[in-house]
């Protein structure tokens, strides 16, 4: 499958990105940076199972997509055909870079691209499954990692902590993996989560609509159900909590998945919790931000989890666990908390100390907003992907992209494109 609409026409020498991940869902990670590097002067396709979602970011970035289906899980007889399919869209397209992600389209995309001879081959690694996982599965996934980074020139952790983990657990070369300025996978526009009179409008009403009092305080997490993200540990603390905050709320804003699935009980209870309000997933995660007092992230694994940034780019605190990628993304003591891995009671007292110190909230959830703005303003990370994405096109002696900016001469909310 190929969506065809009117694209720009492209120079003859422009260097082609094929970007591939697995799933739709998984373009909201690139968004703004399709365009960027369409701009900047590459011929830019991107690719993954097919979805109405994916024609609409195409669509809005101005580039190419290409439909092909692929499954999250592993399932041999799929994964062949997918395989196949990503092997014959890159002998079509021939592309002189591909840049690949997420477990199933990392592995596929970079065997198709190492077997048809794509001069420039990256692979962004955005977590680790395996670091969770035990006995056969866990073999099998890191051994999968481990193939998708030989088949890379260049793999780019979305964090220092995961990088370091991939080191140490074998997965990658020291002097192959490298992270972009202080990491994340596509940073946050911190205007978009700004505390508006007009957002804070919305997230009365917002709160209204979901049955939760005025003065009821809010603890919040945003994100996949699964045992990976410590639902089970968020509901244990929130049962603490309530013995001392008896009218306090926990607002889940995601929806549940079958790979990594949580126990049965752990669904019924939620549903059956008249104080834990779920959402299901929600287009836009804006207006609930501005409902919490809180983000809680006691996730056993992350690779720099997006919902801090975006939490922080709202003003408010995060409680998170001290593990792989929180400990990026959550400076401790400064702009939230991070408590050991899977300690509910440590959550809970955490979550409970910010709530009974509403100021020392505010100046952490204004720490956060600052570093963010600071940091991982969007446009930063772009530049310096662009960096090295011609660093490596000129190590193999191919031209590079008709435009170039330098990360470094990016400050927050300056320059919106590469310029001549």
């Amino acid at each position: 499958m190929q969506t065809k609409w009117n694209v720009p026409p492209t120079d003859a020498g422009e260097p082609r990105l094929l970007v591939l991940v697995t799933s739709a869902l998984s373009l909201n990670l690139l968004r703004g940076q399709l365009r960027f590097f369409r701009e900047a002067g590459f011929d830019v396709t991107v690719a993954c199972s097919p979805d109405p979602f994916l024609d609409s970011v195409a669509c809005e970035e101005r580039v190419r997509a290409e439909g092909i289906p692929m499954s999250r899980e592993i399932d041999p007889l799929r994964d062949v055909l997918s395989f196949w399919r990503i092997w014959k869209c890159f002998r079509r397209l021939r592309p002189t870079l591909t840049s690949v992600s997420t477990p199933k389209a990392g592995l596929l995309g970079g065997l198709a691209a190492w077997l048809s001879r794509v001069p420039c081959r990256v692979y962004v690694l955005r977590g680790l499954r395996g670091e969770t996982s035990r006995g056969a599965r866990r073999f099998f996934l890191f051994f999968f990692e481990r193939l998708a980074c030989r088949m890379a020139h260049r793999v780019i952790c979305v964090s220092e902590s995961l990088r370091q983990e991939a080191i140490a657990s074998g997965v990658v070369a020291s002097d192959q993996a490298i992270v972009l300025g202080a990491g994340s996978s596509n940073g946050v526009d911190v205007s978009r989560f700004a505390p508006t009179p007009e957002r804070l409008r919305q997230a009365s009403a917002l709160r209204t609509s979901l049955g939760i009092a005025r003065d009821a305080a809010v603890a919040g997490f945003v994100g996949r159900f699964t045992r990976d993200k410590g639902i089970q540990d968020l509901l244990q603390a929130f049962s603490r909590l309530r013995e001392s905050f008896p009218e306090l709320r926990l607002l889940l804003v995601g929806e549940f998945e079958k790979g990594d699935a949580v126990p049965a009980g752990i669904h019924n209870r939620i549903f059956a919790d008249p104080q834990i309000i779920c959402t299901g997933f929600v287009s836009d995660p804006v207006p609930y931000y501005h409902v919490m007092d809180i983000l809680a992230l006691p996730s056993h694994r992350e690779g720099f989890p997006n919902a801090v940034l975006e939490a922080h780019a709202a003003g408010k605190p995060v409680v998170g666990a001290r593990a792989t990628g929180i400990v990026d993304a959550v400076s401790d003591g400064l702009d939230g908390i991070l408590v050991p891995v899977g300690d509910a009671p440590a959550l809970a007292e955490a979550i409970a100390d910010l709530l009974r110190h509403p100021q020392l909230a505010g100046q952490m959830g204004r720490a956060g907003r600052e570093r963010v703005e600071r940091e991982f303003h969007p446009q930063r990370i772009w530049a310096a992907l662009l960096e090295d994405y011609s660093r490596l096109l000129h190590e193999r002696g191919l031209p590079a992209p008709r435009k170039t900016i330098s990360a470094s001469s990016i400050v927050s909310g300056d320059a919106t494109a590469p310029s001549s």
